[in-house]
């Protein structure tokens, strides 16, 4: 599926509007449920997903694939959107006012239902990797830690870090995509 994704992208840059609704359709579940346990904010994860797609089509965004998986740099390119997005959330300068909440729309509880099954997912297939690589996917991706922090407050080396991290993500794949060969519905 990689070099698919790859040619996807490639697609995409050409102005190709179908190939950009086909990895959206691929990805956005996965993205939505990324985001939103990065940020705890259904908003702020929807605005991430759609920064995503929305700089991968206007060329804000340029994958090589000789440096990695399509799918790691999705996923990184959807952490860094939560990161400026939290970021942006600490200025005191915009602030949601409960009459803004109240106008905005609610997901349907289909749209429920398939975040809270895609999140299920991804949380039973981190609980399949070891603790270090658990913990490393945890600090990196969801608690918004720098690889150099997480270096610095376990006394590793910065490449170590890079490492783990690089094979949590490589098995984490490796183990989504076999639950969807063989059915969402599998618990194993």
């Amino acid at each position: 599926m990689g070099e698919q994704d790859a040619e996807l992208f490639y697609r995409i840059q050409n102005k190709e509007e179908d190939a950009l609704e086909q990895l959206y359709d691929r990805y956005e579940k996965l993205l939505f449920s990324f985001a939103y346990r990065m940020t705890n904010n259904k908003f702020l994860a929807e605005e991430a997903v759609q920064d995503v797609f929305t700089k991968i089509w206007s060329r804000q965004q340029s994958f090589d694939k000789e440096k990695g998986k399509f799918s790691s740099w999705l996923l990184t390119v959807t952490r860094n959107a939560c990161i400026d997005l939290l970021r942006k959330k600490k200025d005191p300068a915009y602030e949601l006012e409960e009459r803004d909440s109240l106008q905005a729309q609610e997901p349907t509880p289909e749209e429920t239902v398939e975040w809270q099954e895609c999140g299920e997912q991804v949380r039973k297939a981190i609980k399949q990797l070891t603790k270090e690589q658990q913990k490393m996917i945890e600090l990196f991706y969801f608690k918004s830690m720098s690889q150099a922090s997480i270096s610095k407050t376990f006394n590793i080396p910065l490449g170590t870090v890079k490492g783990r991290v690089r094979l949590a993500l490589k098995h984490l794949k490796e183990i989504l995509a076999s639950k969807n060969e063989r059915g969402v519905q599998d618990d194993g």
